[in-house]
Parts: C-alpha cells; structure tokens; sequence
C-alpha cells in the first residue's frame, strides 16, 4: 500500500460514533447545509417501507431535523414498491418522468444521475433500498463529514457483509462482496492504488457534494460506483475523499450470474477510463443448462454514460430558478 494511502486510512477513515447527532446538527445549522437521501429502488416492496420510515421517524422529525427531503426514485418497479415508499413517507418520482426528452435507460446509475434534476440538497445521500434491518447510522455516518469537514467532498459506508443463512456461498460470515474482492479491488489497486484504502469501494451507500456530483459523468449500470470513485479521485483528490464505519449491511445477494453481468459492466468503465477507448465487443455470455446440453445466452455491457449534470440545460435552468 503506498505510504499515501496509509496516511489517509488514518485521517479520513473514522466510525459512525465519531460524529455524535448533536454535532452534526449544530454544523447543519450553522452552515446552513441542505440534506437530501434518495433511495433507487426496482421491486424493492420487501424493504424500502422500513427503509423510509426509519429514516423518517430518527432523522426528519422536530427533534433531529438532520434530512431535509426523502426521495424513493422508482425505476420501473412492478410491485409494489412505489405505494409502500409513499405510505412510509417518502416522495416517489417515477425514473421515466424526469427529464423525459431524454429516452430512460435501464441501469442504478441512470436512476442516480436523474435524481440530481428531482432533489435539492447541498448533500446528496445515497441508499440502497434493498437493506435489511436498517439504521439511521447509515444515514449519519455518511453524510456527517460532509457537515463538520469542509475540506471533505465525496464518503462512502464501509461494513461487513455477512452472507445471511441460505444466501450466498451459503457461508455464515465473511465479508460478501465477491465481486468487490475478484474484480473492483484488484482493478483498483493495479491502476488506481489511491484509491485501495476504500473497504467497499462498490457499495451503495454513498453521499457527496452537489457541486461535485454535477460534475461527473455517471455510467448508467452496475459501474455507477466505480466510476464515480475513480472519477472523483481525479477531480477533487484523495484528501476529498472519506470512509466511514457504519457496522453491519444486510441485503439480497445476487445469483452468479448477475454478478458475472455486474462485473463486465465494472471492468467496461475501469477500460473506459484508462483508455478513453472503445470496448471491441460489449457483450457478455454465460451460459445456462438445458436439456440438450449448455446454451448460451449473450447479455449487453452498458457502455452509455451520462454527462455532468451541470451540462444539461432543464438542470441549469432549475439550479438559476432555485
């Protein structure tokens, strides 16, 4: 590890319990800093109520004003994750309703890229809307040095990922992540090892500046978090960056092979942005077992990103507005 990186896991690494509620409120307010969490959600009805409600009851009452708005962008769901987000409280926004001249693509990160049009916040927060028994700490832990340090742009949640009982490798702790460990962190520490003190570089809980989330393009599918890490880093520097503690993240997991499809479209943006390239063939096959024998069947990569927000002229319009 570069003496570097070393210095930084030792001043931008912290815990959740660093920061204590009453300090973050108090930069809030004396700052005047505006808090906006999105949850991008596709047929999450199992657990974005809970979600939302947690969030709601110990982060935007009178008591602890810390979120300032709650936003659930639906990605097309076909349950109902929409009606069970809007009971819980948050405000849902349909994904194809904003900024509709531009043709939606499927993909998280062309949900996160939109919710920069739809939200307000100085800080912008992501959550996964698939998380199990939920914590506010995931809230608090990222966005707390974005209030107290102003020096800091860009944090991401680091945790364990235990696999639960059924999932998984069918292993009952360890990190999780298989992903991360085969395909992110080797990446990152061959091309960019500044970046190889992040514990989970791929997760999804994330929160940043407005004014550096508008400057960054966004791929549209899984490589969302590897892009935007990368692309960081090259803007603002490791010293913007920060990790923080927040314990214990329960999820679905993924089969196999939607993790051979996420892990494609990764290595896709890391090739992107080493190269500025053009990938010789997009596609990824795998291979399922019938009863003839093992048939192919040929997936895309996503190979569209979207451009800085601050070049699309609805979401400059809106910022002069505002």
């Amino acid at each position: 590890m570069l003496e570097e990186v070393e210095r930084w896991l030792g001043r931008r690494s912290w815990s959740v319990a660093d920061r204590p509620i009453d300090r973050l409120l108090a930069a809030k307010r004396e700052h005047g800093t505006t808090v906006s969490v999105v949850l991008p959600a596709l047929n999450e009805e199992a657990t974005v109520g809970e979600i939302v409600a947690v969030i709601r009851r110990d982060l935007m009452s009178e008591a602890v004003p810390l979120v300032d708005e709650l936003v659930v962008l639906d990605s097309g769901s076909t349950d109902r994750t929409a009606e069970v987000a809007a009971r819980a409280g948050a405000r849902v926004v349909a994904r194809d309703d904003v900024l509709p001249r531009i043709p939606a693509l499927p993909g998280k990160g062309e949900v996160l890229w939109r919710s920069l049009l739809v939200t307000g916040g100085d800080v912008v927060c992501f959550v996964d809307a698939d998380l199990q028994e939920f914590d506010a700490d995931f809230v608090t832990g990222i966005v707390g040095p974005l209030l107290t340090d102003p020096d800091v742009e860009f944090v991401k949640a680091m945790y364990d990922r235990p696999f639960a009982a059924g999932q998984g490798d069918g292993q009952g702790g360890g990190q999780g992540g298989r992903v991360t460990e085969l395909v992110a962190r080797p990446l990152l520490n061959l091309h960019w090892p500044q970046l190889a003190g992040f514990v989970q570089p791929l997760g999804g809980e994330y929160a940043a500046r407005r004014t550096l989330l508008e400057r960054l393009p966004f791929p549209v599918g899984y490589g969302v978090e590897l892009g935007l890490l990368v692309d960081a880093l090259h803007l603002v520097g490791l010293d913007a960056l920060a990790q923080v503690d927040v314990g214990v993240r329960l999820h679905r997991h993924q089969d196999d092979r939607a993790l051979g499809r996420m892990a494609a479209a990764i290595y896709r943006t890391a090739q992107l942005r080493l190269s500025r390239g053009h990938l010789v063939r997009p596609r990824l096959t795998q291979f399922d077992r019938t009863e003839t024998g093992f048939a192919p069947r040929t997936h895309p990569v996503d190979t569209e990103e979207r451009p800085p927000m601050r070049e699309v002229a609805e979401y400059l319009h809106k910022r002069r507005v505002a």
